[in-house]
């Protein structure tokens, strides 16, 4: 790789880490072709770029960011990275979940918010609600008090049909 393709790789890196929701490093020794294909599925499902990067060019493009002291001693060894651009939770539930399965894939670290989490820190945020089921959680607490007054308005007409039922009920007897 020559100099231009070096800082073409370092310019593209440092723009995903600007973009980024969040980012977890991965050491995949062991892991056979299959299972880093299955693995790369699994990401794309979810929408999070994987990608196999050279810890020199990461370090580099790590260079003006606040947690970069705090990475050198997991820039160490065969790197992957997962990049979320939407879901902070989602790269972390992907690979924590296949971990369980793949003992050979390692979690080195994850970054959210200019925060590096390592160890049962990646694993409470993969434990953590997507974006959607948090969504879905607030609109099913803005939709309840209209809910609930619609069957307010419902029940007293619905009552007074069932006292004229039961009058008629009654009557016919």
């Amino acid at each position: 790789m020559n100099r231009e393709q070096k800082s073409a790789e370092v310019a593209g890196i440092k723009d995903r880490l600007d973009r980024m929701a969040s980012a977890v490093l991965t050491d995949f020794r062991g892991l056979n072709v299959e299972s880093m294909t299955q693995l790369r599925d699994e990401f794309r499902k979810v929408g999070v770029e994987y990608r196999v990067v050279k810890n020199t060019l990461l370090g580099r493009a790590m260079d003006e960011l606040p947690y970069r002291e705090r990475m050198d001693s997991h820039l160490e060894g065969p790197t992957g990275v997962a990049w979320s651009y939407d879901d902070p939770a989602a790269p972390a539930k992907v690979v924590v979940g296949f971990a369980k399965d793949h003992e050979a894939l390692k979690i080195k670290c994850a970054v959210l918010d200019g925060e590096v989490l390592e160890g049962q820190q990646v694993v409470d945020l993969s434990k953590m609600a997507s974006k959607e089921e948090l969504l879905g959680k607030l609109l099913a607490t803005f939709m309840a008090p209209a809910q609930g007054f619609v069957r307010l308005l419902a029940a007293a007409p619905s009552s007074f049909v069932c006292l004229l039922d039961a009058r008629r009920r009654q009557l016919e007897e």
